[in-house]
C-alpha cells in the first residue's frame, strides 16, 4: 500500500462534517460538546481564527479571544467528534495566513478590519 492510498484510507475512516469557508482574521463561533460526567453540554466559544495549520485528517484551527482581560486561545481539530457546529460571524481582512501578532496587541491595535463585499 503506497502513502496516498493509505491517506485515502485513513480519510475514508473518518467523519468529516462540512463545515463553512473561513480562514485567518475571521472571527467564528465554535459550538463544542463538553462532556461531564454523564452529561453533555454545548459551549460556545467566538474569538479569532488566527491560524489554520496541516490538512486532510489532521487539519486544525487556533481561535483566539480575550476573557476577562486575559487572551485565551484554542486549538481545535477539523475531524474533532465534539464540534457541533462552526459559525462565521465575520470575515475580516488580514495580509498573513497566521496572525500571531495580534497576541502583542491590546486594546483598539487588536482590531481586525472587516472584509466589505
Amino acid at each position: 500500500m503506497g502513502k496516498t492510498e493509505l491517506m485515502q484510507y485513513v480519510d475514508s475512516l473518518t467523519e468529516r462534517k462540512e463545515f463553512p469557508a473561513f480562514k485567518a482574521g475571521d472571527t467564528v463561533t465554535v459550538s463544542y460538546k463538553i462532556v461531564e460526567g454523564n452529561k453533555e453540554r454545548i459551549q460556545q466559544f467566538r474569538g479569532d481564527v488566527i491560524q489554520r495549520s496541516s490538512s486532510g485528517v489532521t487539519e486544525t484551527f487556533t481561535v483566539r479571544k480575550i476573557s476577562g482581560g486575559v487572551g485565551v486561545e484554542r486549538i481545535f481539530p477539523f475531524s474533532s467528534p465534539f464540534i457541533d457546529e462552526i459559525i462565521v460571524n465575520k470575515r475580516g481582512v488580514v495580509r498573513r495566513a497566521r496572525i500571531f501578532y495580534l497576541r502583542g496587541l491590546t486594546g483598539k491595535k487588536a482590531r481586525i478590519k472587516e472584509r466589505r463585499y
